[in-house]
Protein backbone atom coordinates (compact mmCIF):
# COMPACT_ATOMS: atom_id res chain seq x y z
CA UNK A 1 0.00 0.00 0.00
CA UNK A 2 1.39 3.41 -0.93
CA UNK A 3 1.66 6.09 1.74
CA UNK A 4 1.83 9.81 1.71
CA UNK A 5 1.86 12.20 4.83
CA UNK A 6 0.28 15.67 5.16
CA UNK A 7 0.89 18.16 7.69
CA UNK A 8 -1.44 21.00 9.27
CA UNK A 9 -0.86 24.72 9.22
CA UNK A 10 -2.24 27.11 11.63
CA UNK A 11 -5.07 26.17 13.73
CA UNK A 12 -3.98 23.17 15.20
CA UNK A 13 -1.87 24.41 17.26
CA UNK A 14 -2.70 24.29 21.79
CA UNK A 15 -0.61 24.60 24.72
CA UNK A 16 0.76 21.24 25.78
CA UNK A 17 0.33 19.99 22.00
CA UNK A 18 3.19 17.86 22.37
CA UNK A 19 2.82 16.23 25.63
CA UNK A 20 0.35 13.33 24.44
CA UNK A 21 4.03 11.92 22.34
CA UNK A 22 5.74 11.12 25.50
CA UNK A 23 8.40 12.75 26.74
CA UNK A 24 10.89 11.38 23.96
CA UNK A 25 14.59 12.44 22.89
CA UNK A 26 13.72 12.50 19.57
CA UNK A 27 10.74 15.38 20.49
CA UNK A 28 13.04 17.55 22.93
CA UNK A 29 15.58 17.74 20.37
CA UNK A 30 14.21 19.47 17.47
CA UNK A 31 12.38 21.72 19.74
CA UNK A 32 15.67 22.40 21.08
CA UNK A 33 17.09 23.06 17.69
CA UNK A 34 14.13 25.05 17.03
CA UNK A 35 14.78 27.54 20.08
CA UNK A 36 18.28 27.50 19.36
CA UNK A 37 17.49 28.80 15.43
CA UNK A 38 15.03 31.41 17.03
CA UNK A 39 17.00 33.13 20.55
CA UNK A 40 13.52 32.03 22.16
CA UNK A 41 12.51 28.74 24.46
CA UNK A 42 9.91 27.36 21.75
CA UNK A 43 9.32 24.46 24.06
CA UNK A 44 8.47 26.25 26.93
CA UNK A 45 5.61 28.03 25.16
CA UNK A 46 4.30 25.10 23.70
CA UNK A 47 4.52 23.25 26.98
CA UNK A 48 3.28 25.76 29.23
CA UNK A 49 2.16 28.87 27.33
CA UNK A 50 0.35 31.19 27.68
CA UNK A 51 -1.59 30.98 24.19
CA UNK A 52 -1.82 34.26 23.80
CA UNK A 53 1.65 33.59 22.61
CA UNK A 54 1.73 30.83 21.35
CA UNK A 55 -1.67 32.05 18.90
CA UNK A 56 0.84 34.58 17.64
CA UNK A 57 1.41 33.66 14.09
CA UNK A 58 5.27 34.71 14.73
CA UNK A 59 5.16 31.67 17.34
CA UNK A 60 2.14 29.24 15.38
CA UNK A 61 4.05 29.01 12.15
CA UNK A 62 7.83 27.69 14.07
CA UNK A 63 5.94 25.93 16.52
CA UNK A 64 3.69 24.23 14.16
CA UNK A 65 6.44 23.42 11.52
CA UNK A 66 8.63 21.94 14.55
CA UNK A 67 5.54 19.55 15.80
CA UNK A 68 5.34 18.15 12.62
CA UNK A 69 8.87 17.56 12.13
CA UNK A 70 8.93 16.33 15.76
CA UNK A 71 6.42 14.15 15.12
CA UNK A 72 7.56 12.42 11.68
CA UNK A 73 11.34 12.04 13.09
CA UNK A 74 9.23 10.08 15.87
CA UNK A 75 7.75 8.19 13.04
CA UNK A 76 10.70 7.47 11.17
CA UNK A 77 12.42 6.35 14.60
CA UNK A 78 10.28 3.63 15.30
CA UNK A 79 10.37 2.06 12.18
CA UNK A 80 7.92 3.92 9.96
CA UNK A 81 8.15 3.87 6.47
CA UNK A 82 9.02 6.45 4.37
CA UNK A 83 6.06 8.01 2.26
CA UNK A 84 5.68 8.53 -1.47
CA UNK A 85 4.73 11.49 -1.17
CA UNK A 86 3.83 14.48 1.19
CA UNK A 87 1.90 17.69 1.04
CA UNK A 88 0.86 20.18 3.67
CA UNK A 89 -1.44 22.55 4.42
CA UNK A 90 -0.29 26.52 3.43
CA UNK A 91 2.67 26.45 6.42
CA UNK A 92 2.31 22.90 6.35
CA UNK A 93 4.46 22.67 2.66
CA UNK A 94 7.08 23.57 4.56
CA UNK A 95 7.31 21.07 7.29
CA UNK A 96 6.56 18.29 4.40
CA UNK A 97 9.41 20.10 2.54
CA UNK A 98 11.94 19.34 5.82
CA UNK A 99 10.57 16.09 6.33
CA UNK A 100 11.30 15.69 2.26
CA UNK A 101 14.69 16.70 2.78
CA UNK A 102 14.31 19.90 0.95
CA UNK A 103 15.59 22.17 3.15
CA UNK A 104 17.51 22.52 6.58
CA UNK A 105 15.24 22.66 9.77
CA UNK A 106 17.05 25.61 11.59
CA UNK A 107 16.55 27.62 7.94
CA UNK A 108 12.93 26.18 7.93
CA UNK A 109 12.29 27.73 10.95
CA UNK A 110 14.25 31.12 10.54
CA UNK A 111 12.03 31.12 7.31
CA UNK A 112 8.55 30.86 8.82
CA UNK A 113 9.42 33.08 11.27
CA UNK A 114 10.05 35.41 8.32
CA UNK A 115 7.38 34.41 6.75
CA UNK A 116 5.26 35.51 9.09
CA UNK A 117 6.37 38.69 10.33
CA UNK A 118 6.26 39.99 6.63
CA UNK A 119 2.43 38.64 6.70
CA UNK A 120 1.43 40.20 9.46
CA UNK A 121 3.48 43.65 8.04
CA UNK A 122 2.19 43.43 4.40
CA UNK A 123 -1.82 44.31 6.17
CA UNK A 124 -2.47 46.03 9.30
CA UNK A 125 -4.65 44.49 11.51
CA UNK A 126 -8.24 45.09 11.02
CA UNK A 127 -7.86 46.06 7.58
CA UNK A 128 -8.20 42.21 6.49
CA UNK A 129 -10.12 39.42 7.23
CA UNK A 130 -11.36 36.05 5.98
CA UNK A 131 -14.24 34.02 6.56
CA UNK A 132 -15.39 29.91 5.57
CA UNK A 133 -17.82 29.78 3.26
CA UNK A 134 -20.09 26.33 3.66
CA UNK A 135 -22.86 24.68 1.51
CA UNK A 136 -21.81 26.37 -2.02
CA UNK A 137 -19.68 25.04 -4.97
CA UNK A 138 -16.32 26.56 -5.75
CA UNK A 139 -17.79 28.64 -9.06
CA UNK A 140 -20.44 29.92 -6.88
CA UNK A 141 -17.91 31.38 -4.15
CA UNK A 142 -15.71 32.60 -7.32
CA UNK A 143 -18.32 34.42 -8.50
CA UNK A 144 -19.68 36.03 -5.66
CA UNK A 145 -15.99 37.30 -4.57
CA UNK A 146 -16.37 38.87 -7.89
CA UNK A 147 -19.90 40.46 -7.15
CA UNK A 148 -18.61 41.73 -3.79
CA UNK A 149 -15.40 43.03 -4.06
CA UNK A 150 -16.47 46.92 -5.82
CA UNK A 151 -12.80 47.59 -6.43
CA UNK A 152 -11.35 45.78 -3.33
CA UNK A 153 -9.60 42.17 -2.99
CA UNK A 154 -12.18 39.14 -2.08
CA UNK A 155 -10.58 36.15 -3.32
CA UNK A 156 -11.68 32.65 -2.80
CA UNK A 157 -8.22 31.02 -1.19
CA UNK A 158 -8.25 27.74 0.42
CA UNK A 159 -10.44 25.40 -1.37
CA UNK A 160 -10.31 22.38 1.87
CA UNK A 161 -13.04 19.98 1.14
CA UNK A 162 -16.47 20.16 -1.66
CA UNK A 163 -18.89 22.52 -0.05
CA UNK A 164 -16.00 24.25 2.06
CA UNK A 165 -14.21 27.63 0.62
CA UNK A 166 -12.58 30.10 2.99
CA UNK A 167 -12.58 33.79 1.32
CA UNK A 168 -9.95 36.96 2.16
CA UNK A 169 -9.42 39.85 1.25
CA UNK A 170 -10.59 43.46 2.41
CA UNK A 171 -12.56 43.39 5.76
CA UNK A 172 -15.03 45.46 3.94
CA UNK A 173 -15.32 43.14 1.18
CA UNK A 174 -14.98 39.81 2.81
CA UNK A 175 -18.05 41.26 5.02
CA UNK A 176 -19.67 41.90 2.12
CA UNK A 177 -19.12 38.33 0.63
CA UNK A 178 -20.59 36.38 3.39
CA UNK A 179 -23.84 38.20 3.10
CA UNK A 180 -24.15 37.88 -0.71
CA UNK A 181 -23.06 34.24 0.24
CA UNK A 182 -25.79 33.63 2.69
CA UNK A 183 -28.62 35.39 0.35
CA UNK A 184 -27.38 32.66 -2.58
CA UNK A 185 -28.00 29.47 -0.35
CA UNK A 186 -24.70 29.30 2.21
CA UNK A 187 -25.40 27.21 4.79
CA UNK A 188 -23.07 29.29 6.84
CA UNK A 189 -20.20 32.13 6.22
CA UNK A 190 -18.05 32.11 9.21
CA UNK A 191 -15.76 34.75 9.92
CA UNK A 192 -12.49 33.56 11.16
CA UNK A 193 -10.37 34.38 13.85
CA UNK A 194 -7.39 35.58 12.34
CA UNK A 195 -5.47 38.59 12.00
CA UNK A 196 -3.96 38.27 8.40
CA UNK A 197 -5.78 37.44 4.96
CA UNK A 198 -3.87 35.25 3.76
CA UNK A 199 -3.40 33.68 0.12
CA UNK A 200 -4.86 36.32 -1.39
CA UNK A 201 -3.83 39.63 -3.48
CA UNK A 202 -2.74 41.51 -0.49
CA UNK A 203 0.20 39.04 0.38
CA UNK A 204 1.99 40.34 -2.54
CA UNK A 205 4.71 42.53 -0.63
CA UNK A 206 4.79 39.55 1.93
CA UNK A 207 5.70 36.82 -0.80
CA UNK A 208 8.75 39.50 -2.50
CA UNK A 209 9.99 39.71 0.97
CA UNK A 210 9.88 35.83 1.09
CA UNK A 211 11.30 35.25 -2.13
CA UNK A 212 14.38 37.39 -1.14
CA UNK A 213 15.16 35.41 2.01
CA UNK A 214 14.90 32.27 0.07
CA UNK A 215 17.31 33.32 -2.47
CA UNK A 216 20.32 33.18 -0.20
CA UNK A 217 18.76 30.29 1.37
CA UNK A 218 20.12 26.35 0.51
CA UNK A 219 17.11 24.24 -1.53
CA UNK A 220 17.38 20.85 -2.91
CA UNK A 221 15.48 18.51 -4.22
CA UNK A 222 13.67 16.99 -2.43
CA UNK A 223 14.02 12.99 -1.63
CA UNK A 224 10.04 12.63 -1.30
CA UNK A 225 8.18 14.53 -3.90
CA UNK A 226 6.13 17.11 -2.25
CA UNK A 227 2.71 18.40 -3.68
CA UNK A 228 3.00 22.34 -3.53
CA UNK A 229 -0.28 24.19 -2.96
CA UNK A 230 -0.15 26.93 -5.35
CA UNK A 231 0.12 24.86 -8.81
CA UNK A 232 -1.19 21.15 -7.66
CA UNK A 233 2.54 19.96 -8.81
CA UNK A 234 6.25 18.46 -7.81
CA UNK A 235 9.14 20.22 -8.32
CA UNK A 236 12.68 19.16 -8.26
CA UNK A 237 14.88 22.56 -9.20
CA UNK A 238 15.37 24.29 -6.20
CA UNK A 239 14.14 27.66 -8.28
CA UNK A 240 10.59 26.45 -9.05
CA UNK A 241 10.67 25.30 -5.34
CA UNK A 242 11.38 28.86 -4.28
CA UNK A 243 8.76 29.95 -6.71
CA UNK A 244 6.07 27.69 -5.65
CA UNK A 245 6.45 29.05 -2.11
CA UNK A 246 6.32 32.48 -2.56
CA UNK A 247 3.27 32.23 -5.06
CA UNK A 248 1.49 30.44 -2.17
CA UNK A 249 1.88 33.38 0.10
CA UNK A 250 -1.06 35.50 -2.66
CA UNK A 251 -2.64 31.74 -4.31
CA UNK A 252 -5.18 29.81 -3.25
CA UNK A 253 -4.65 26.27 -1.28
CA UNK A 254 -5.90 23.83 -3.72
CA UNK A 255 -6.35 21.07 -0.92
CA UNK A 256 -8.93 19.20 -3.11
CA UNK A 257 -7.06 18.58 -6.22
CA UNK A 258 -4.11 18.14 -4.19
CA UNK A 259 -5.83 15.31 -2.13
CA UNK A 260 -7.28 13.75 -5.61
CA UNK A 261 -3.66 13.90 -6.64
CA UNK A 262 -2.32 11.62 -3.97
CA UNK A 263 -5.30 9.47 -5.50
CA UNK A 264 -4.33 9.45 -9.39
CA UNK A 265 -1.05 8.64 -7.94
CA UNK A 266 -1.77 5.58 -6.53
CA UNK A 267 -2.01 6.31 -2.42
CA UNK A 268 -4.08 3.94 -0.48
CA UNK A 269 -3.29 5.51 3.37
CA UNK A 270 -2.35 8.85 4.35
CA UNK A 271 -1.02 10.37 7.78
CA UNK A 272 -1.55 13.58 9.28
CA UNK A 273 1.83 13.90 10.94
CA UNK A 274 1.24 16.75 13.98
CA UNK A 275 -1.36 17.60 16.54
CA UNK A 276 -5.29 18.11 15.30
CA UNK A 277 -7.20 16.05 12.92
CA UNK A 278 -8.29 18.59 10.38
CA UNK A 279 -6.81 17.72 7.11
CA UNK A 280 -8.22 14.20 8.51
CA UNK A 281 -11.57 15.48 8.87
CA UNK A 282 -11.57 17.12 5.52
CA UNK A 283 -9.89 14.17 3.73
CA UNK A 284 -13.09 12.41 4.65
CA UNK A 285 -14.96 14.39 2.26
CA UNK A 286 -12.44 14.39 -0.31
CA UNK A 287 -11.39 10.83 -0.93
CA UNK A 288 -13.94 7.59 -1.16
CA UNK A 289 -11.89 4.75 0.14
CA UNK A 290 -8.30 6.52 1.22
CA UNK A 291 -8.15 6.67 4.67
CA UNK A 292 -6.23 9.32 6.81
CA UNK A 293 -4.66 8.25 9.91
CA UNK A 294 -4.12 11.48 12.42
CA UNK A 295 -1.40 10.95 14.48
CA UNK A 296 -2.18 13.01 17.32
CA UNK A 297 -0.48 11.01 20.13
CA UNK A 298 1.67 7.95 21.03
CA UNK A 299 -1.21 5.54 20.78
CA UNK A 300 -2.21 6.91 16.98
CA UNK A 301 1.10 6.79 16.31
CA UNK A 302 1.34 2.80 17.41
CA UNK A 303 -1.78 2.12 15.44
CA UNK A 304 -0.58 3.70 12.35
CA UNK A 305 2.81 2.05 12.45
CA UNK A 306 0.19 -1.37 12.47
CA UNK A 307 -1.43 -0.35 9.52
CA UNK A 308 1.02 1.36 7.48
CA UNK A 309 2.84 -2.13 7.18
CA UNK A 310 -0.08 -4.35 7.32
Amino acid sequence: MKLAFVFPGQGSQAVGMMNAYGDTAVVRDIFAQASEALGCDLWDMVTNGPAEALNQTVNTQPAMLSAGVAVYRLWRQQGGAEPALMAGHSLGEYTALVCAGGMDFADAVRLVRLRAEAMQSAVPEGVGAMAAVLGLDDDDVRAICAEASEGEVLEAVNFNAPGQVVIAGHKAAVDRGCALAKERGAKRALPLPVSVPSHCALMRPAADKLRAAMEAMAIRAPAVPVIHNADVATHADPRDIRDALARQLFSPVRWVESMRAFADRGIGLIAECGPGKVLAGLNKRILDGVPTLALTDAASLADALDKASA
